[in-house]
């Protein structure tokens, strides 16, 4: 599936937009800061409903407007059509239509476009808490698997009821908490199951997009750790009840899984140069959609590359480019401060593309005529 045209409505710092992409390389050129992040957070909220930064609706309309809307086309292997919008007037809720038809449910349109971004901000993966980390999980699971999205609800509302209970003043009532305890443990085990398979398969697809990269120069790898490894789920819950209640909240359950990042037998977090870790989440990132595309019948996700070159030597960048300009990728939209990143992309790939300037939220198709917003 690709997404043919897009409008945007105050979006962020875009007013208007009117595009038409072309179904393989989309790049977009121009200086930090002028609207090419928010052009690719657009298309992403039109995949998961939200923006990428996990901002509240409110937050994405333009300063001074009192709505958003988006409305992309798509048009799928077979040649069928596909138009999504999502609107919404400030202090009011969000109104998102597929064909038309509005959802009754949001997690009823996630994984129609499945999507993978990368993007500066994914070095929160590696410096940031566990729960970026399971939230990498999340996203990419949730895109082909949606009684994931349902068990890892059914969790989190068990959590939330045995963290009130724990939080009380007075003594809980135990039947109520052992109530929430074998959801949480039921709904837990089942979400450990699907996140370990989802590491077993990807590990090994990263490690070779690593290698392709780096031309064999480190060895990386992930490591799934989560309480669900210690025994019974519902053991390890109420085998400490006593400190959870001495903190008033859950210590021990999938909601504080991990993912160990190593760069040789050491944390890559610890361990890593800058171009070591943006080849680590880059890496990641390919093998989300490599992995993405296998699971879902060889159905190629859009993939967003936002601003990725930086900090990475001539090297990197050249390997990167060629995978990225191979026939195994779908649509791609790429955003750059660099000509010369671009232009060597086009150079090496036969693929149609478009090329785009991006200026104070203005869009254009030449260089030297950016539409204001």
């Amino acid at each position: 599936m690709f997404l043919s045209k897009l409008s945007i409505v105050n979006y962020k710092n875009i007013s208007e937009a009117g595009l038409a992409f072309s179904p393989k390389l989309n790049c977009f050129i121009g200086h930090n800061g002028v609207g090419k992040t928010n052009l690719l957070d657009a298309v992403y909220y039109l995949s998961f409903c939200r923006s990428s930064s996990a901002v509240p609706d409110s937050c994405v309309m333009r300063h001074g407007s009192d709505f958003f809307m988006l409305d992309g086309r798509y048009v799928d292997d077979e040649g069928g059509e596909e138009n999504v919008t999502c609107g919404m007037k400030r202090g009011s809720k969000k109104h998102f239509r597929r064909n038309k038809k509005e959802y009754k449910r949001l997690s009823a349109h996630i994984g129609l476009i499945p999507l993978i971004l990368a993007s500066p901000s994914d070095s929160v993966l590696i410096d940031g808490g566990s729960e970026e980390r399971r939230r990498l999980m999340d996203v990419v699971i949730s895109q082909y698997d949606k009684s994931y999205i349902e068990a890892l609800a059914r969790y989190n509302k068990a959590l939330q009821q045995r963290n009130s209970l724990l939080k009380a003043e007075g003594e809980p009532d135990g039947d109520l908490m052992a109530l929430w305890e074998e959801q949480m443990a039921a709904e837990g085990e089942a979400v450990y199951r699907k996140r370990d398979a989802f590491i077993t398969e990807i590990v090994p697809l990263f490690q070779h997009f690593y290698s392709d990269i780096s031309q064999d120069k480190e060895r990386v790898s992930l490591r799934y750790v989560s309480h669900c490894q210690r025994g019974p789920l519902l053991d390890v819950i109420r085998r400490d009840r006593h400190k959870d209640r001495a903190v008033g909240y859950s210590l021990h359950g999938v909601h504080r899984d991990d993912l160990e990042m190593l760069i040789g037998d050491h944390p890559i977090r610890r361990e890593g140069s800058q171009g070591q870790n943006k080849t680590f989440v880059i890496s990641l990132k390919l093998a989300q959609f490599e992995f993405l595309k296998r699971i879902r019948s060889n159905v190629r996700p859009i993939l967003l590359l936002d601003d990725i070159f930086d900090k990475l030597d001539a090297n990197r960048v050249e390997q990167i480019v060629k995978i990225v300009g191979g026939e195994g990728f779908g649509q791609i939209f790429l955003t750059d401060t660099n000509r010369e990143h671009l232009d060597r992309i086009l150079r090496g790939s036969e693929l149609d593309y478009k090329l785009f300037y991006v200026e104070n939220g203005g869009i254009s198709r030449k260089e030297a005529d950016y539409v204001q917003a």
